[in-house]
């Protein structure tokens, strides 16, 4: 067993652990993000889990990677969370149909969190797109003012053509 699934953690460590604050946790506490702290009594310390640790990992590395507001991180969650239930109960169902219902359920949760990152993801491919533009008109201009280009200018060119057809931007 790791050290931290020894004993429980105060909010400071997990915060130390997670690269947060304590005023980051409490919030996540208090918008439903991250469940109550346990064996926390009136005027005592919040104590948390290795599985509290975890869960605030996620968060964070969701929030950084997809971008999400918290209302939609907090829904991507929640459907996170519902399937590691039905995980648990896929174990415990015995005949078909309760199996086939699980599932199910299961990809009503995966639609959820798919319209969620694809959402984020179209909205990526139109700042790329955006930016495509920007820098194609940036060009255009620097051939309409300075027409005698140098082997340079030429060549970043190309390079930024080449990142294009590369990354996929210039098919809309």
């Amino acid at each position: 067993m790791s050290a931290t699934a020894e004993k429980p953690l105060r909010i400071g460590e997990v915060a130390e652990l997670t690269g947060t604050t304590p005023r980051t946790i409490r919030y996540y506490e208090e918008i439903g993000l991250l469940p109550g702290s346990v064996q926390r009594g009136q005027g005592k310390h919040r104590c948390y889990t290795e599985a509290d640790v975890d869960r605030v990992r996620e968060i964070v590395r969701l929030r950084d990677l997809l971008g999400l507001s918290l209302d939609q991180l907090s829904k991507l969650l929640a459907a996170e969370a519902a399937r590691a239930g039905l995980r648990r109960e896929w174990t415990q169902a015995g005949n078909a149909p309760e199996r086939r219902r699980i599932i199910d359920e299961a990809l009503g949760h995966i639609a959820i969190q798919l319209e969620l990152v694809r959402g984020r993801r179209h909205q990526l491919e139109q700042l790329e797109a955006e930016l495509v533009d920007r820098e194609r008109l940036l060009h255009q201009r620097i051939r309409e003012k300075w027409p005698r280009r140098g082997a340079r200018d030429a060549r970043e060119e190309q390079d930024c053509d080449r990142q294009r057809s590369n990354s996929g931007a210039a098919v809309r």
